[in-house]
């Protein structure tokens, strides 16, 4: 979208929050970049140039507004609803890949050589894989400062810089403050009562519907694992250098997220793992408007706006749990992946919570002697191969995987089916066109609504909601009284 001048200078004009993280604005005459809708007054136009990323402003020496904080937008949505290299990338940015491998381990998992990687993205976003960490480190520590009382050195090494001298140059060259500066700009909520514990918010695009995100979360949850207390969702988190503990509430204008982290190193693909869950980097309105001319699904849409697509926070876990969910009860799955966690989960505490076990890894689901498995034999199969190829590696269903093959890899293991590699590819791979024609759920609510009866009728029916059909389930499932549809109280 920053390409067409005319309409982010519109959107500019405007203050539309709805573009906020599609496109940033960088004021020649001032040196600074902001999001769309910053409450100053707008710049002339021919003072105005756009930039896709907050890295690209950065690289080109602008920083950040102090008025509206371009640092705290959504993320683009672009990555949500693409599976190209571009996008690939940008999600294992997110989720700390190259702080933690560098940029030769972003290459060889996408696949492609360092020199490829780095083109791309800076043809397409304007700043090479480096840039984009390093605006990421830069929001973390901006984050910790204003939110948390720890020495800035520890802030430095949590938010994944080299040296204290690279953190206070990073800081100062971004934001125009030094650290201290920015802590004494910063409101009076800083939390140092409990090691690891940090308060923050998650930001959306409005509208959002809390209803089916947060009832699904809920009403699926299992025990030790997840649960419903005091108004928020909470989970134990498997983190790259440790585990952690959040609970997550709606509020209207952003997601209250409370974390637990034993190693604050993992703060940003904490966040990201949780913005992901909530589907919050979604574009409502895009969505919305192509479900809405479909007179079908119009009355849905204007009844409750906003559904997102639940989704997780630990893909493998999901697709082990998609296959205990095969033909039992919603709370038949909860009791078989009960059994698991209390049986090969590692322990964790949780003081003044129920949350006793991280889910097992599928290392540890792999050393499980199939025959105590309370399953029938095709589907104990199905279980076994499927952790076998995750523990091997030979099936990844993280961010760089491409949704087209991944479904394929899935289709050829024994007692995987149309609907367990599709509902994989809706809440795990965050494929926004996953399509589930033979889930009840939706056979209900096409026979209510008058659309097709047969898997292939629907699916024809549904091309015209593409590419959004994953947003269409979850309308559709809407019509049911599940307690998947509804906010726990």
């Amino acid at each position: 979208m920053y390409t067409d001048t005319e309409r982010c200078v519109r959107a500019v004009r405007s203050k539309d929050a709805r573009f906020d993280g599609w496109f940033f604005t960088a004021v020649l005459t001032t040196g600074i970049y902001c999001r769309p809708s910053c409450p100053v007054v707008p710049p002339k136009p021919e003072n105005m140039v756009f930039h896709p990323s907050a890295a690209a402003c950065q690289q080109a020496g602008f920083r950040a507004c102090k008025r509206c904080r371009p640092d705290t937008t959504p993320g683009s949505p672009e990555w949500n609803q693409r599976a190209d290299l571009t996008a690939r990338a940008m999600r294992l940015i997110a989720d700390g890949v190259v702080d933690r491998e560098g940029v030769p381990g972003l290459a060889a998992r996408l696949g492609y050589s360092t020199r490829q990687v780095e083109r791309q993205l800076l043809a397409e976003l304007g700043a090479g894989p480096l840039a984009l960490a390093r605006a990421q480190r830069a929001q973390t520590a901006r984050l910790l400062i204003e939110t948390t009382a720890l020495p800035m050195a520890q802030i430095a090494f949590a938010a994944g810089f080299s040296s204290l001298r690279t953190f206070n140059d990073t800081v100062r060259e971004v934001f125009a403050l030094t650290p201290s500066e920015l802590r004494a700009r910063a409101p009076e909520r800083r939390t140092g009562t409990a090691p690891g514990s940090l308060s923050l918010r998650l930001p959306f695009r409005a509208p959002l519907n809390p209803d089916n995100l947060f009832g699904h979360l809920a009403a699926t949850a299992v025990p030790g694992v997840e649960e419903w207390r005091d108004g928020a969702y909470r989970r134990t988190l498997r983190l790259p250098h440790g585990h952690g503990i959040v609970a997550l509430a709606p509020h209207p204008d952003h997601i209250a997220c409370r974390l637990t982290l034993t190693d604050l190193r993992d703060l940003t693909v904490a966040i990201s793992r949780c913005r992901r869950l909530l589907d919050l980097d979604a574009d409502p309105a895009a969505v919305d408007d192509r479900l809405r001319a479909d007179p079908v699904l119009a009355p849905l849409v204007d009844k409750a706006p906003g559904r997102r697509v639940p989704r997780t926070v630990d893909e493998a876990e999901f697709a082990v749990r998609a296959v205990l969910g095969q033909q039992v009860s919603t709370a038949a799955a909860r009791t078989h992946a009960a059994r698991l966690v209390t049986a090969h989960g590692a322990p964790v505490d949780d003081p003044g919570g129920g949350l006793t076990h991280l889910f097992p890894s599928p290392e540890e689901l792999a050393a499980v002697d199939p025959a105590t498995l309370a399953m029938p034999r095709t589907r104990r199969t199905t279980f076994t191969t499927l952790v076998r190829h995750l523990a091997d590696g030979s099936l990844d269903l993280g961010p760089a995987g491409d949704w087209t093959d991944t479904r394929a890899r899935l289709l050829d293991l024994p007692g995987f089916g149309p609907w367990t590699a599709d509902v994989i590819a809706m809440r795990a791979l965050g494929d926004p066109d996953a399509f589930l024609p033979t889930d009840l759920g939706i056979r209900r609510a096409a026979k209510e609504l008058g659309l097709p009866a047969t898997p292939a009728a629907l699916t024809a029916r549904a091309a015209a909601w593409r590419p959004w059909r994953a947003y269409a389930v979850q309308y559709l499932w809407a019509t049911d009284d599940h307690p998947i549809n509804f906010l726990p109280v």
